[in-house]
């Protein structure tokens, strides 16, 4: 494990040696103060999910890598899960291929499915692991099918207004996590490698499912008993009654939430469109 001072000579040797002294003093306050921090979260696991418009936006893209080699170099353990929606659709579209959706779910069709796999575990899964070693990083790109990492299975919704027993709405490839395998997180953990986890999981039949990546995040997270789950995306986020955002909640928050009904709808909302 990196101690804090280790990652800090590191940062100081990558620092360019003409600083002025008034930058290198606003470096230096900013690695002191955030010390405490350090110290609390070191040997933790933060799943980050990673979307919005800080895949595109150039600056945001930057800003996020540095910050997680960061973390990695003061010895935090980020663990990162990619959406991908707005891609898959770029590239569906392109093919000639229609988009459909119900109650804002992306039906998968087998076609479909092949976009989806191509998109969110190669174009898209490799562009992060590679802006994350471009910032002196040691990123590996996997999905949920490598090591058997994510046991899914297929997601109907219901209708709404329909009875219980109604088997619901097929929408086709589109999945909801069964299981986490966490042997492969493990493994990096204890090493230098930061996993960048693409959102598709498959069954004991070896049927492939496009997950939603909030999902599969928060089932990491919760799995490994991770100390945060960190959401980048441009939605402006939980709010309360009043309509201010919630920057941060418990699981006793959540609950009372979701019991008075200001978070409603919270299950498989959007599943298929990261």
């Amino acid at each position: 494990m990196q101690t804090a001072s280790k990652a800090q000579y590191m940062l100081t040797d990558r620092i360019d040696m003409s600083l002025s002294l008034s930058n290198a003093k606003n470096i230096a306050k900013v690695l002191t103060e955030s010390l405490p921090y350090i110290q609390k979260f070191t040997g933790r696991t933060i799943v980050v999910k990673y979307g919005g418009n800080a895949m595109i936006d150039e600056a945001l893209k930057q800003s996020f890598a540095r910050d997680i080699v960061l973390m990695k170099l003061v010895g935090i353990n980020p663990i990162v899960v990619h959406g991908g929606g707005p891609q898959i659709g770029s590239l569906l579209q392109r093919l000639n291929i229609e988009s459909s959706f119900i109650d804002g779910l992306r039906v998968t069709d087998d076609q479909t499915m092949d976009v989806v796999e191509m998109v969110l575990g190669g174009l898209v899964n490799k562009q992060i692991v590679a802006l994350l070693n471009k910032n002196q990083g040691k990123a590996v790109g996997i999905s949920g099918k490598d090591g058997n990492l994510i046991s899914a299975r297929k997601l109907k919704i219901k209708r709404k207004g329909s009875a219980a027993a109604d088997e619901g709405i097929d929408i086709g490839q589109v999945g909801e996590v069964v299981s986490i395998n966490t042997k492969i997180l493990d493994v990096m953990k204890d090493s230098d490698f930061i996993p960048v986890i693409a959102p598709i999981g498959a069954d004991s039949d070896g049927a492939t499912f496009n997950i939603n990546a909030d999902s599969v995040a928060g089932e990491i997270a919760s799995v490994l008993g991770a100390e945060k789950l960190i959401l980048l995306t441009n939605i402006a986020g939980v709010q309360d009654k009043k309509g201010n955002v919630l920057t941060g909640l418990s699981i006793k928050q959540v609950d009372k939430l979701i019991a008075d009904k200001t978070i409603q709808n919270y299950t498989g909302r959007n599943a298929a469109q990261s």
